[in-house]
C-alpha cells in the first residue's frame, strides 16, 4: 500500500489528483467545525451516544453531536442511493434507464440527488424539531420557534448539497469514491480525540495497560478479519461455448473459460444501518409518549437501549433479515442465468436456464448466511469487548472499521489500476519512439 502511494506521488498527474482530493476533504472537515445557528452544541452532544443518532454521529465524524452545517453529512445521499438502487430492480422505467448506458446513469444520478435533498430536508426537519422541543439544546438568545427551525433546516439542506458536490468532484477529478472518502474522513477525524481520552483513563488509573493492550489486539484482529472477509468471494466457473479471439480462437475450436465472482459480504454495511434505524423507532415513540405511558417508556429505556441483551438479539435478527432481503434484490439468479445463456456461457455440469438460476441461488443463499453472521459478529463483538475491558472512551465500531478498510482497499485498487495504465502507456510510447528510430 505504501509503495503504491509513493509511486503515485512520483507521477505529476496522480499527485495533482491526490492533492486535490485532500484539499476538498480539508474543506469538508473545516465545515464540520462550523455549528448550525441556534444550537447549544455542549448540551446536544449528550444526546448522541447510541442508536441511530450514534451511528449518524459516527459516520459524520461527530458532526451530529455539535450539529454542524454538515451534521447529516452524506447520510441522505446514501439512503437515497439505496432506495433508488432497490427501485431500479422493481420499477420498469428505472430499470430501462439503467440499461441505457452513460445517459441513463446520469439521469438516475440526477434522481438520486433530488431524492437526497428531499430526504435530507425531512431529516433536517425531524432533528430541528427535536432540538427546539428541548429548550436546553437551543442556544442562548434564540427563540425555539418557527424561525429557528427554518434556519436550521435551510442550513442543513445547503450543507447536504455542498457535501454531495464535494463528493462528486472528488470522484470525477480526484482519487477514489468521493462519498466513501468523506464518510471515512469523518470516522477517522474522531480517533485522535478518543485516543487521547483513552490515554487519560490510563493516567488516572481507571484502566490498566493490560486492558488497553487487549483492546488494541482485538482491534487489529478485527481489521485482519474484515480484510479477509471483504476480499473473500466464491468463484463460479463459467465456460463460453462460442469461439472468441478471431481466427486463432476458431483454430483452437474452444471457448473461453472464466468465472463469476460472488462476494461473501455482498450487502456491505447496509443491513447494519437499516437495523439501527429500525431499533431507534421504539425509543422515539417512547420519548414522544413518556407522559402518557410512563411504564412503557421505562421498559423501553431499560431493555431497548444500545448494549442491552434484548437490543443485541433484536439487532442480530434484523441484520440477518436485511442481509437476505438486500442480497435477494441485488443478486438476481434468473437475470444472470439469462445473460449467461444469451452470451453463450454455461456453468460446467449445470444445464442452462432454470437449473443455472437455482444453482446460483443456492450459492447466494449460503454466502448470504455467512455474510449475515459476519455482520452480526462485527456489530455485537465490539459491544461485548467494550463491556469486558471497560474502555468506552474509544468508539470501537465494527461498522466504522468495515467502512474504513473497504474504502482503503478500493482506493488502493484504483491507484494501482491508474499506475498500471500509465506504465503501459509509457511502454507503448517508448515502443513507438524505438519503431520510428528503427525506420
Amino acid at each position: 500500500m505504501l509503495r503504491a502511494f509513493r509511486d503515485a506521488f512520483r507521477i505529476p498527474d496522480l499527485r495533482r489528483k491526490i492533492v486535490f482530493t485532500l484539499l476538498l476533504l480539508a474543506v469538508y472537515r473545516l465545515g464540520s467545525a462550523i455549528p448550525t445557528p441556534g444550537v447549544n452544541t455542549a448540551a446536544l452532544s449528550q444526546a448522541t451516544s447510541g442508536g441511530l443518532f450514534g451511528l449518524i454521529s459516527l459516520i459524520s465524524g461527530g458532526n451530529l453531536s455539535q450539529f454542524s452545517i454538515f451534521a447529516l453529512g452524506v447520510l441522505p445521499y446514501i439512503t437515497a442511493s439505496i432506495v433508488i438502487q432497490l427501485l431500479t430492480t422493481t420499477v420498469p422505467s428505472l430499470e430501462k434507464l439503467s440499461k441505457e448506458g452513460e445517459e441513463g446513469r446520469k439521469k438516475i444520478n440526477q434522481y438520486t440527488r433530488y431524492a437526497a435533498i428531499a430526504l435530507g430536508a425531512a431529516q433536517a426537519i425531524f432533528f430541528s424539531l427535536y432540538i427546539t422541543s428541548n429548550p436546553q439544546y437551543v442556544a442562548v438568545g434564540w427563540d425555539p420557534g418557527l424561525f429557528t427551525v427554518l434556519v436550521m433546516v435551510l442550513t442543513q439542506v445547503a450543507g447536504i448539497a455542498l457535501t454531495m458536490w464535494i463528493g462528486e468532484r472528488i470522484t470525477e477529478v480526484g482519487v477514489g469514491n468521493g462519498i466513501s472518502l468523506i464518510i471515512t474522513s469523518g470516522i477517522i477525524a474522531a480517533y485522535p480525540r478518543e485516543i487521547a481520552a483513552t490515554g487519560q483513563l490510563l493516567q488516572t488509573e481507571q484502566t490498566s495497560i493490560l486492558r488497553i493492550l487487549i483492546f488494541v489486539g482485538v482491534i487489529l484482529v478485527t481489521i485482519a478479519g474484515i480484510v479477509y472477509v471483504y476480499q473473500a468471494e466464491r468463484r463460479v466457473p463459467v465456460t463460453y461455448a462460442r469461439a472468441r479471439g478471431g481466427a486463432a480462437g476458431q483454430a483452437r475450436g474452444a471457448g473461453q473459460a472464466t468465472w463469476l465472482p460472488i462476494k461473501v459480504n455482498q450487502a456491505g454495511v447496509i443491513p447494519v444501518i437499516f437495523a439501527s434505524a429500525m431499533l431507534i423507532i421504539p425509543n422515539v415513540i417512547a420519548s414522544a409518549t413518556a407522559t402518557r405511558a410512563p411504564a412503557v417508556n421505562a421498559w423501553i429505556s431499560t431493555n431497548l437501549v444500545f448494549g442491552t441483551p434484548l437490543y443485541i438479539v433484536l439487532e442480530a435478527a434484523l441484520i440477518f433479515g436485511f442481509t437476505y432481503l438486500y442480497n435477494s434484490v441485488q443478486f438476481d439468479p434468473k437475470r444472470i442465468a439469462e445473460q449467461l445463456r444469451e452470451a453463450g456461457g454455461f456453468i460446467p455440469g449445470v444445464r442452462p436456464g432454470t437449473p443455472t438460476a437455482e444453482f446460483l441461488g443456492s450459492i447466494s443463499g449460503r454466502l448470504s448466511l455467512w455474510g449475515a453472521v459476519f455482520l452480526v459478529v462485527l456489530t455485537v463483538f465490539p459491544q461485548i469487548v467494550q463491556r469486558g475491558t471497560g474502555i468506552t472512551t474509544f468508539q470501537f465500531s465494527g461498522t466504522g472499521l468495515l467502512i474504513i478498510v473497504g474504502v482503503a482497499l478500493e482506493t488502493l485498487k484504483q491507484l494501482e489500476a491508474q499506475l498500471t495504465v500509465r506504465r503501459y502507456d509509457g511502454f507503448i510510447s517508448k515502443g513507438r519512439i524505438r519503431g520510428r528510430l528503427n525506420n
